[in-house]
């Protein structure tokens, strides 16, 4: 069992942390820190959190497991805020969606404490975010993947995987680069284009019909286009460099719908229909080769 837990972000992520690790008799205490004051009043209103800090690093203070819930794009200044507290047997992690540039934050920001970090990225959230939305059981059935690298201590990373496991979920370790490579692919592009097709829809004249009539396949596809703007719009630039190579796979495979199209080749088209198909008829969540 933790003595405390150090709680920087009490929104969606950052809560159900907290609710879960409590669930499971995990953490005697939790001490929170969100920039929004609203969100940690709420957070210890709910009880997602004990004590309300005043700032990052006071919410390390005395903790022995740390998680960063914060926007990619906050890591490097969290490290910073936070390094001063930082002790050697302190377990700290993140739920960024990105890795590659969250460990280059971390080595910038703990630099001799860097060891302590964890890099973790769990496969679950909600399109609703913020602290009322956090769940206990959010975690529970889901991949969690861990990015330890070679200044990654062992023992923190067989801690990391025991917390995960301890709350249900299935951990998987892979390289930052290896991970960043598979999610532009299965997550980053698909949220990039489910926020595309939205504005192609709404950008025509007509678009507004047209969003009446749609039915249980646009509501799924377009699902993930609820997401926050903020957290995507930092996602999709710190993994650009991997997003744009998937986009390029995904001109080259809409050119060959649209050329078997344009050429009335119903063969092919129907060919390149069944791949899909098939692929997605054998796919199963959570699910490695």
């Amino acid at each position: 069992m933790f003595e405390q837990l150090g709680l920087i972000g009490c929104g969606l992520m950052g809560g159900s942390f907290a609710l879960a690790l409590k669930q499971a008799g995990l953490v005697k205490r939790v001490v929170g820190y969100s920039k929004s004051p609203s969100t940690t009043e709420r957070a210890c209103q709910m009880g997602v959190i004990d004590v309300a800090a005043p700032s990052a690093l006071l919410a390390v203070s005395g903790a022995d497991i740390v998680l960063m819930a914060v926007p990619v794009a906050a890591s490097e200044a969290t490290f910073k805020a936070i390094k001063h507290m930082v002790t050697p047997g302190m377990l700290i992690m993140d739920v960024g969606s990105t890795k590659g540039d969250v460990v280059e934050a971390a080595a910038r920001g703990l630099r001799d404490q860097v060891g302590s970090f964890v890099p973790a990225h769990p496969i679950a959230g909600k399109e609703l975010a913020g602290v009322d939305n956090a769940d206990a059981e959010l975690y529970v059935g889901k991949q969690v993947i861990l990015t330890p690298t070679d200044l990654t201590l062992a023992t923190h990373t067989q801690c990391a995987t025991e917390v995960w496991s301890a709350l249900g979920c299935k951990v998987v370790q892979m390289s930052p680069e290896s991970h960043d490579a598979a999610f532009a692919a299965v997550s980053h592009l698909p949220h990039m284009l489910a926020f595309t097709l939205m504005n192609s829809v709404i950008g025509q004249s007509k678009g507004a019909g047209y969003m009446g009539l749609a039915g249980p396949g646009f509501r799924d596809f377009t699902r993930i286009a609820a997401s926050d703007p903020k957290v995507w719009r930092d996602i999709l630039q710190a993994n650009r460099a991997e997003l744009l190579t998937q986009c390029q796979h995904f001109r080259d495979q809409l050119a060959l719908f649209e050329a078997a199209m344009l050429a009335g080749d119903q063969q092919t088209l129907e060919a390149l229909i069944t791949q899909a198909s098939t692929a997605r008829a054998a796919w199963r969540m959570n699910q490695l080769p």
